[in-house]
C-alpha cells in the first residue's frame, strides 16, 4: 500500500510588499535568466545561511555547487537619518515615522529610504564568477527582501538605522518659527491631538500583485513530467523550456 505524502510545503515568496520589491528589483534588472532562476532556487531551497546585518553590512553564507559555503557580502548606501528626518518635516510626512512603527510601509518614506538603481548596492562574493551580481548574492539578496517583507523595520537595520533614531530626530528638530524678541504677542496654545495613531487615516490603495515568473519561482517538475509522457527528447525539453522562459519574459515586459 503506497504511503500517503503529506501536503507539499507553501512556495517561498520575497519581493511580495513595496520595499521588498524595491530591494530585489536593484539585482534583478539587467540579470540573465539562468543566473534568475539560480539564485530563486537557490532562496527557494534555503540555501542562504547564517545572515546577519550590522552597522550598514549584510553578511552571509550561501551553500552552491562546491563543499564549502560561499562568503557573501552586501553594503548599501548609507542614509543619514536627521536629512531622512529634515526632508520628511519639509513635505509634511513626519507621520509616516507613525505608520512605519504600525508595520505599514509608507511611501513617503519609502522614496528616501528604498534603493532605486544597482549603485545603491554594492557587493562581494568569494566564489569565482565574474559576473556582476552572481547566484549567491541575489539569492542573499531575496531572502533581505523575504525579510522586510515580514518586518519592514529591517530596511532601516540594513541602512544602519532605526525608528528610534528616526523619532527622536523627529521630536528634537521639531521646526518652530523664528521669535522676535520685541514681540510680546503670547504664544497659542497648543492643539490636541485627536487622532496620535492615525486609525482615521485613510487606507492606501491596494498594491498590484507582484509580477511571477512561474518557471523560476515554482517547481517546473511537473511540466518535465507531462513533455516527456508526450514523447519529447531530453534535447527538445531543454528548448521548449527555454523558449517558454523568453516567451514568459515577454509576457512580463507588457503586463
Amino acid at each position: 500500500m503506497a504511503r500517503r505524502r503529506g501536503p507539499a510545503p507553501p512556495v517561498r515568496g520575497y519581493g511580495l510588499t513595496p520595499w521588498g520589491r524595491a530591494l530585489a528589483a536593484v539585482v534583478e534588472a539587467g540579470a540573465d535568466h539562468r543566473h534568475l532562476s539560480g539564485a530563486r532556487r537557490y532562496f527557494r531551497d534555503r540555501h542562504v545561511e547564517q545572515l546577519s546585518i550590522a552597522d550598514g553590512e549584510i553578511t552571509a553564507l550561501v551553500r552552491g555547487s562546491q563543499l564549502d559555503p560561499f562568503g557573501v557580502t552586501l553594503v548599501p548606501r548609507p542614509v543619514d537619518p536627521a536629512t531622512v528626518v529634515q526632508l520628511l518635516r519639509r513635505s509634511g510626512k513626519v507621520e509616516a515615522l507613525l505608520a512605519l512603527a504600525r508595520g505599514e510601509q509608507p511611501a513617503a518614506l519609502g522614496e528616501l529610504l528604498a534603493p532605486t538603481e544597482s549603485a545603491d548596492l554594492a557587493s562581494g562574493c568569494s566564489c569565482p564568477d565574474e559576473a556582476p551580481r552572481c547566484i549567491h548574492v541575489m539569492a542573499v539578496v531575496f531572502e533581505l527582501s523575504a525579510q522586510i517583507d515580514k518586518q519592514p523595520l529591517t530596511l532601516l537595520r540594513v541602512l544602519g538605522t532605526d525608528l528610534p533614531e528616526l523619532l527622536d530626530l523627529a521630536r528634537d528638530r521639531a521646526e518652530a518659527p523664528p521669535s522676535d524678541p520685541d514681540d510680546h504677542t503670547p504664544a497659542p496654545a497648543p492643539q490636541p491631538v485627536t487622532d496620535f495613531y492615525g486609525d482615521g487615516a485613510p487606507l492606501p490603495p491596494v498594491p498590484e500583485f507582484p509580477r511571477i515568473d512561474a518557471l523560476a519561482e515554482l517547481d517546473p517538475g511537473g511540466l518535465r513530467s507531462a513533455l516527456r509522457a508526450s514523447g519529447v527528447g531530453a534535447t527538445e525539453l531543454a528548448e521548449a523550456l527555454d523558449d517558454l522562459a523568453e516567451l514568459y519574459a515577454v509576457f512580463r515586459e507588457h503586463r
